[in-house]
């Protein structure tokens, strides 16, 4: 069987794979076609059916695990995969999601020691109410961060890891910030992705998370949580994970950190290297 990591130009391939998008086209032409993406646990890669569209768009619905017969050509400096045969396959289509280069084990770890660094007796019961929390924990490991970076399962604790690291260091660097603050609201921040997506290989948002999005269902759960927390702690943290996407209302030096602690975490898991 054939990785998408491994594929290269010109060759022939078979394997199984997930899609994870399917769409039903038309050529210039007018001519039916169908758009893929296809990934497993190494990558991701953009698949056309060009040659008995009606026969094998039957077989298969976006989600579901497939067998596939292609050959890898090069179309705008992209590789892509030209099928020539596609049937339905057994196995289940979670476990071929895009997955951690990383060890899922030791960034539990991290999180742990992360959370475990908070001293403010009120943001460590409420964090410690999340990492003690076994189906948050799990839809860590097996949800993507985003669509645009961290995007395979495990994405979202592999960036919450990286994303409380950064405040971390920056609270040591500058005594001023408040440490507990800035490192409970990076924990606590992307929590709305595991209410917002559904399980690989899709990913695709759940009505609640198409409609409200990730930062207000992140911000619900805190504050379902987030009984005993005195006030201003709980406003002060609130808002941090509010603005985490807005630099413009963050309006504290906290949140501004996390603001850039986010961005500096996507930019760097993404961007390529010269």
């Amino acid at each position: 069987m054939s990785a998408i990591a491994s594929l290269a130009e010109d060759r022939v391939v078979e394997g199984v794979y997930a899609v994870a998008r399917k769409e039903r086209r038309r050529t210039r032409a007018g001519a039916s076609y169908l758009a893929l993406e296809l990934v497993d646990p190494s990558g991701r890669i953009e698949a056309r059916v060009w040659s008995d569209v009606e026969l094998l768009d039957g077989r298969f619905g976006e989600g579901d695990a497939v067998r596939v017969l292609g050959r890898v050509e090069r179309f705008r400096d992209r590789l892509q995969l030209d099928v020539r045969s596609l049937e339905a396959a057994a196995d289940d289509p979670a476990s071929l999601a895009p997955a951690l280069r990383r060890d899922a084990a030791e960034l539990d770890g991290f999180l742990e020691f992360l959370a475990g660094e908070i001293s403010h007796r009120g943001l460590r019961d409420l964090v410690d109410r999340f990492v003690a929390d076994d189906l948050i924990r799990g839809a860590m490991r097996g949800l993507p961060a985003a669509e645009s970076h961290h995007a395979y399962a495990g994405g979202l604790l592999e960036h919450t890891v990286g994303v409380a690291t950064l405040c971390r260091e920056a609270a040591q660097l500058h005594p001023r910030l408040r440490s507990d603050l800035v490192l409970a609201a990076a924990l606590l921040h992307d929590l709305g992705r595991t209410l917002e997506l559904e399980r690989g290989p899709t990913f695709r948002q759940t009505d609640e998370g198409r409609l409200l999005g990730h930062v207000h269902l992140g911000l619900r759960l805190v504050e379902e949580r987030a009984g005993g927390l005195e006030a201003d702690a709980r406003a002060e943290l609130l808002h941090a994970v509010a603005s985490h996407h807005d630099a413009r209302n963050a309006r504290t030096a906290e949140a501004s950190v996390l603001y850039h602690a986010n961005q500096l975490d996507a930019t760097a898991a993404t961007r390529p290297v010269d």
